[in-house]
């Protein structure tokens, strides 16, 4: 009986193939937001991720928002002397120009110490790096990225050239092994000075920010907090510095796309919910169409549940069919989205079947008043209808 009440189904299914497929579009449309916006969603935060992850776990970076307290390089540096705590540099960044000749661009200008390169896990290809004679002598050198490199030369072989940055000449000294992008943008369109250069350049005697290397992963709370603690003797004001670590940001970045995934997810299941309204519309549509048969299947000896159950499979065939060619449709989808973006997003099959199992309850839910109204006809009121 069940067989034969699916294969009805889908007859009177495809003897109207063009509504039906209609009153399917809102359950395509729904099934191919939910799966589609929540993969990229997901994809997104897997690349954030493995760019925050590739930062290390054992790096920890401090921010000092108050200008009127002043720290120096030699202050911050000090805080070696603690076990927990293996390297320090403090940064500080210019808002410069950078040229060569006609070329010009507008790359992340930053002074740096030479403990540098040990704290953010850099080398270089060509040249050498910023040594700590350059900053006892204000030299102007520069160590530049690849993507600085290529644009201001032409070529990553830029060891022995000259650039201006701001009003003054640097020349290169090293050209740093190409790194890719993270969060902030390109890690190779960076340009490094000496930081006492740099400091010299915008007037400044403080800093304002600088990272610190744990002696290991398990040191990093114990360096957080020796961190925190001198930056509090230092301001006297919690509130006028911040140190974070990756684990603090991978935490912040969890919370935030799970809420997303979910705010996106809940948009897209309006479109559902849309769809399960326009099947039970064509339902109770087709059982004013479908009166008389009704009438003539409970005169040759159908009982009310068989006429429950054949609308009531009707209904869940077109929202899981729809369902189906909605997952097909967020297959192709999200294909043209990795070539046109050049991305490696995958399908997250766990939503994928949620949102078909959403389909199946979206029939029943959808489908139970006009196929309770099918089955309480009359045969007789049923057979005098035109």
């Amino acid at each position: 009986m069940t067989t034969k009440i699916i294969r009805l189904s889908l007859k009177a299914i495809y003897n109207n193939k063009l509504r039906s497929f209609l009153t399917m579009l809102g359950i395509i449309i729904g099934v191919m937001a939910v799966v589609i916006l929540v993969s990229i969603t997901q994809g997104a935060t897997r690349g954030i991720t493995s760019s925050i992850e590739n930062m290390g776990s054992d790096r920890i970076t401090a921010t000092i928002s108050d200008e009127d307290v002043t720290v120096t390089p030699e202050n911050v540096e000090a805080l070696t002397q603690y076990s927990s705590i293996s390297s320090v540099a403090p940064t500080i960044a210019l808002s410069k120009t950078v040229k060569k000749g006609s070329n010009t661009g507008n790359y992340s200008v930053v002074g740096v110490t030479s403990s540098y390169f040990d704290v953010m896990d850099e080398d270089i290809q060509r040249g050498r790096l910023i040594c700590d004679s350059d900053n006892e002598w204000h030299t102007g050198v520069c160590v530049i990225g690849t993507e600085v490199a290529t644009k201001l030369f032409g070529t990553w072989d830029a060891v022995g050239g000259t650039i201006n940055i701001g009003d003054r000449v640097y020349k290169v000294v090293g050209v740093l092994e190409e790194q890719g992008s993270s969060l902030v943008g390109s890690d190779d369109s960076k340009v490094l000075i000496p930081y006492t250069t740099a400091a010299r350049a915008t007037g400044s005697s403080g800093v304002s920010s600088f990272y610190v290397k744990a002696s290991s992963s398990d040191s990093v709370e114990t360096a957080v907090n020796v961190i925190e603690s001198y930056l509090l003797a230092a301001t006297r004001d919690e509130d006028a510095f911040s140190v974070n670590n990756q684990s603090d940001i991978l935490d912040t970045m969890d919370d935030v796309t799970n809420t997303l995934s979910l705010l996106l997810a809940g948009i897209a299941a309006i479109s559902l919910i849309v769809g399960g309204i326009g099947i039970m519309n064509i339902m109770l549509v087709s059982v004013t169409e479908r009166t008389r048969e009704i009438g003539i299947r409970k005169a040759v000896g159908a009982k009310r549940r068989h006429i429950l159950l054949q609308f009531l499979c009707e209904s869940c065939v077109l929202s899981v069919l729809g369902g189906l060619i909605g997952l097909l449709m967020s297959l192709v989808g999200i294909y043209i989205y990795n070539i046109a973006a050049s991305g490696s997003v995958n399908m997250n099959w766990t939503i994928a079947l949620a949102a078909i199992a959403f389909c199946a309850v979206i029939g029943v839910l959808f489908g139970s008043y006009p196929a309770a109204k099918a089955s309480k006809l009359q045969p007789i009121e049923a057979l005098r209808a035109e």
